[in-house]
């Protein structure tokens, strides 16, 4: 079985991923929600990043366990950050942390090549870095949260002009009031 290459990413209802400024305050993360994407990306053989994003995780995640007043799913998700094999795609960097690899740019078929490998699927990272894999049509699936705020203004998830035909597969409320849509490219579905 071919694993899958997930897009994971919170948005509000207004379609932004974040604030501006890079503001995430507005993202509504409970024990609940936080103990789900644990279980989620547990299950994961690698996370592909662009730079940015591996920056921000990697600037807090590492060591984020070492507050002994940490919550649990966040002392347990620093230790899958330190665990999970991290591709950092960035033309950039000229070196990553610990159990990270650099990768210059996309390769489709290197990306393709990963997904038939045996081991839990790959999730891609970044919202510039997802447009991409969208182009070379690398995202199997979709789990967009959306998070019952309106921001206003930021940077919106999809690229102004990408037009993306997607089939709901499953969705799940949490008690937060957050909705996870979990959709696959409409092709893939029919």
């Amino acid at each position: 079985m071919t694993k899958k290459l997930v897009f994971m990413m919170s948005v509000s209802l207004d379609g932004y991923f974040e604030g501006p400024g890079q503001d995430l305050s507005w993202h509504l993360i409970s024990e609940e929600l936080h103990q789900h994407f644990n279980d989620e990306l547990r299950e994961l053989s690698a996370f592909i990043e662009g730079r940015v994003n591996y920056e921000l995780m990697e600037g807090f995640w590492p060591t984020a366990d070492a507050d002994p007043e940490a919550p649990s799913p966040v002392s347990e998700f620093a230790r899958i950050w330190r665990e999970t094999p991290k591709i950092v795609v960035s033309r950039t960097l000229t070196q990553v942390g610990p159990n990270a690899t650099l990768m210059r740019e996309v390769d489709p078929e290197e990306i393709r090549r990963m997904k038939s490998e045996p081991g839990g699927d790959l999730s891609v990272g970044g919202a510039n870095l997802a447009a991409t894999f969208i182009a070379h049509d690398l995202v199997d699936e979709y789990r967009l949260y959306v998070h019952p705020v309106v921001i206003g203004e930021g940077r919106h998830l999809f690229p102004d002009g990408m037009h993306l035909d997607l089939t709901l597969v499953d969705s799940r409320a949490f008690a937060n009031g957050v909705v996870l849509l979990r959709l696959s490219p409409a092709a893939a579905a029919s």
